[in-house]
């Protein structure tokens, strides 16, 4: 069977080019013998792999020196506990702008471990259609959080918030390395791997030394495996470490570099965005969901003219026979993976870095055909 254009919000596709290489050394990993995903952590083999992949997310996201870079296990939704567990620490207070399901899980799981949350903006009044603008964030808070981009909500930050000595924390999960981004304007950002740089199994965290307390300041009864400072003083390697995940981040991010670096995945990733949204906002059939000034470049959900908000029973039916349709001819063509969330309904087409220009023009030439037949 021959490839297919994976539209996954994540785990999402991954370079073609970085697949071939690690399928070419599946076996033998230069010479050893042995796979990456035998080798042991501590290997002399393995120690050059982890300390390659900090260094070129040193190099392409322009880390500052007095920041440490982590990979750690647990997902993006770990971090959330985290945060608050290593960073809530002072006043136990923390302020969020909640604009959708991960920044909003975030603030619950903050809240859960006695911080206390102050939603400082929502767009929860437009099912989270917009980017709420912050432009300053004052107060006796601990930190600030964001979710920079909402793979579900497909909304965007075009702006950083103005915080002052207030860390300001973001996920960046679903748009790392897909532009560049001024590091030093947070006091932490997290990934998780599977949007953009690998497989699921690694998140990246990028923290300001200063931020990084002591194991027995952060909030009373925090595992030892959820202090920061754990992790920065052992390399990423106080237990044994996603080696594999590692590795093929390491092989994506040097694919990354090699095609541009985050300006190379910003301007490819615009041209893709744009020949997609433009054919949306033209159309008779589809629309966005967002709003304009707050759009992702990765994640793009859309509705058919059926989706055109009307409750009754023989409208819902409709919509539903519509959107299930649409995803089962577009898989039968070979895009995959384009059944929207079901907070938002209709389709969601995620268009990660490792998507290609022509994945997203077979897609159009799809929806323009769908659309005449239906």
């Amino acid at each position: 069977m021959e490839r297919v254009y994976n539209f996954s919000a994540g785990p999402s596709c991954l370079p073609e080019e970085v697949l071939k290489e690690c399928a070419a050394e599946m076996l033998n990993y230069k010479g050893t013998g042995q796979s990456v995903m035998e080798m042991s952590h501590r290997s002399n083999a393995f120690e050059p792999i982890i300390q390659e992949a900090e260094a070129m997310v040193r190099k392409l996201m322009n880390v500052p020196s007095n920041y440490k870079v982590l990979f750690l296990q647990g997902g993006g939704s770990t971090q959330f506990a985290m945060v608050a567990q290593n960073l809530g620490i002072k006043n136990k207070k923390a302020a969020y702008i909640e604009t959708g399901v991960w920044a909003k899980k975030a603030a619950a799981e903050a809240k859960k471990l006695g911080v206390e949350v102050d939603i400082i903006a929502s767009s929860k009044d437009k099912n989270y259609s917009y980017i709420p603008r912050v432009e300053k964030i004052e107060g006796n808070y601990d930190y600030a959080y964001i979710c920079f981009n909402n793979t579900i909500m497909g909304t965007h930050y075009e702006y950083i918030p103005e915080t002052g000595n207030i860390p300001l924390v973001a996920d960046i999960s679903s748009c790392v390395l897909s532009e560049p981004l001024d590091v030093s304007k947070f006091g932490l950002v997290f990934a998780g791997a599977q949007k953009n740089l690998a497989p699921a199994g690694v998140t990246l965290v990028i923290i300001r030394e200063d931020l990084i307390p002591e194991p027995e300041n952060c909030l009373p009864g925090t595992p030892t495996m959820l202090c920061y400072k754990t992790h920065s003083e052992n390399e990423s390697m106080y237990n044994t470490p996603p080696c594999y995940i590692i590795y093929v981040l390491n092989k994506v991010l040097h694919w990354i570099e090699k095609n541009g670096g985050a300006q190379g995945m910003l301007k490819l990733n615009r041209e893709k965005a744009d020949y997609l949204y433009n054919f949306l906002d033209t159309s008779d059939f589809y629309h966005a969901t967002t709003q304009r000034g707050s759009r992702s470049l990765m994640n793009v959900p859309f509705l058919t003219k059926y989706s055109n908000g009307a409750q009754d029973e023989a409208s819902l039916a409709k919509e539903k026979e519509i959107n299930s349709k649409f995803v089962k001819q577009a898989e039968a063509q070979g895009l995959i993976n384009l059944k929207g969330h079901r907070l938002v309904g209709g389709m969601r087409a995620s268009i990660y870095n490792a998507m290609t220009m022509d994945g997203v023009k077979a897609l159009v030439t799809f929806m323009k055909k769908f659309a005449e037949e239906n």
